[in-house]
């Protein structure tokens, strides 16, 4: 395939503002630690991507730099008009509004709002485990009790909800709110309709507020399909503060700026009421250019390109693992750039546990990430948004130094 953009260009990220680089070593038990001399850094452990991002999101931030006063401003028309058309002609969503949509300075800023404006510190909230380390931290940061609802693996290895112990456990434990990830981080599952409407049947029996992060909706590999959590029933749709955000998508973590949709008004003027309390809830106009810009007919076709990349980027890895790497299992990515590889068998094996075997790839330059934190005892997580050189390079080196080294 002939790209119009430059996925392969490799940039020299040190010094320049990316915790995937200049963080290394800085955050024990969070961050991996620097390499060996002689091994440059390969970053795959913080989500974010290691390409330029589009030329439209630049473009529309340099046009509005050109004029030089950046005071208080109301959100434009614009704004409003670009995320309409990306759901509708992304997502396939007909019915949405202005009234509908609200800013939020992050995906997890949005979802302790949310909770915040209906539940109490201390208040048990449903997840499910492997579990985004955001999550948690948010979580536990808010004073809100996290209780987990395991997925499962059936005989291919494709994770799975387990409807039945999800139902257990909002009645044990009287949970008033759920938190669905969807695709999920760090599996990589892209959750069918009938999943999804099989989710919140549970849910809706015991009228749980259901905040669904659909962050990384734009990031489909392959053939698979994002279904968002409010299409599938008018229930669901009257349920749910859904949250996204152009970040992920590209690149943009460090402009800070995400949305909700919310179609039932009362959620959504308590949501509101609730992000506004702190009084710092407030979009930046340099985010607000950035999102028009990214939502453009043109950003949508750097997405297409992107997404076949990124689809490549994650064949040649699972293909490159199952075929080399004994006692290595892992579950093929829907969606997402991230791979959550179980390396169970390899370190029973080995002798080894899996703090040596990430130090084994710490040393060689391969920054890739703890699962643990995830809740995946011995699994270790990978960014795979690199230049496919790079991700060559990376497999190449946990080949030789790490996972068949003598």
């Amino acid at each position: 395939m002939e790209y119009k953009y430059d996925f392969e260009k490799i940039i020299d990220r040190r010094g320049m503002d990316a915790m995937a680089v200049d963080s290394l070593g800085e955050f024990p038990g969070f961050a991996p630690e620097p390499p060996e001399e002689g091994f440059d850094v390969i970053p795959m452990w913080v989500a974010d991507m290691n390409f330029e991002t589009a030329p439209q999101v630049v473009d529309a931030m340099r046009m509005r730099l050109d004029h030089p006063l950046f005071g208080y401003f109301s959100p434009r028309e614009e704004y409003y008009d670009a995320i309409i058309n990306w759901q509708r002609v992304r997502n396939g969503v007909e019915d949405l509004t202005a009234e509908c949509i609200g800013y939020e300075n992050g995906v997890l800023g949005g979802l302790v709002a949310a909770l915040r404006a209906y539940l109490e510190p201390g208040d048990k909230v449903l997840v499910h485990s492997p579990t985004y380390i955001g999550f948690t931290n948010s979580l536990k940061a808010a004073g809100f009790e996290i209780v987990h609802s395991r997925l499962v693996q059936d005989e291919n290895g494709t994770w799975r909800m387990d409807y039945d112990d999800m139902d257990a456990k909002i009645r044990e434990h009287g949970i008033r709110a759920a938190i669905f990830c969807n695709p999920h981080n760090p599996c990589g599952r892209v959750w069918t309709e009938d999943e999804i409407l099989r989710a919140n049947e549970v849910y809706s029996k015991y009228n749980c507020l259901v905040i669904s992060d659909e962050i990384w909706s734009d990031l489909i590999l392959d053939d698979n399909r994002h279904t968002p959590y409010q299409s599938v029933s008018e229930d669901a749709k009257n349920r749910t503060v859904a949250l996204y955000a152009p970040s992920k998508t590209f690149s943009l973590a460090g402009l800070v700026g995400s949305y909700h949709i919310i179609y039932n008004g009362d959620i959504r003027r308590r949501v509101h009421k609730a992000s506004a309390a702190t009084h710092y809830n407030s979009m930046n106009v340099l985010s607000m250019y950035a999102l028009i810009g990214a939502y453009s007919e043109d950003g949508m076709e750097w997405v297409d390109e992107l997404r076949t990349v990124l689809s490549r980027n994650v064949r040649y890895t699972c293909d490159y693992i199952l075929e080399r790497f004994d006692g290595v299992k892992l579950s093929r990515p829907e969606g997402t750039y991230m791979l959550f590889i179980d390396c169970t068998d390899w370190c029973k094996s080995n002798d080894k546990d899996i703090d040596e075997l990430l130090h084994m790839g710490w040393k060689v330059g391969v920054a890739w990430q703890d699962g643990r934190p995830f809740h995946g005892e011995h699994c270790i997580r990978l960014n795979l948004a690199l230049p496919t050189s790079r991700v060559e390079e990376a497999m190449d080196r946990l080949n030789k130094y790490v996972f068949n080294c003598k």
